[in-house]
């Protein structure tokens, strides 16, 4: 799993790609948990554009990403979310955390 990090004025954009499973997660986590501490943005964005694969763990990861967001006073936001992806983070209930969206099918 590779992960680039965009710092804007307010905003950090995390775009993901490859897999997000148990062992990727935790390594995301704490490259987006130390960014996030540094600059205290007001809107994290996840980009799942490039994901091929998520099981639980890319739930975790949303969920967890948003208290540290909360702690510091910032917001969450999840883009490009394949249409399965999306299905099972709106079952998750992950849109009462933040704005979720899946990305166009062509």
């Amino acid at each position: 799993m590779a992960t680039r990090i965009e710092c804007r004025a307010k905003e950090i954009v995390v775009y993901l790609d490859g897999e997000i499973d148990h062992h990727s997660a935790g390594m995301i986590r704490v490259s987006i948990d130390d960014v996030v501490l540094t600059k205290r943005p007001q809107l994290l964005t996840l980009d799942f554009e490039k994901v091929t694969f998520m099981d639980s763990s890319g739930i975790g990861l949303v969920m967890g990403r948003y208290k540290i967001m909360k702690s510091v006073g910032g917001a969450i936001k999840v883009t490009n979310l394949s249409p399965t992806a999306y299905r099972v983070m709106k079952l998750a209930g992950l849109e009462k955390l933040g704005e979720i969206s899946q990305r166009e099918v062509i």
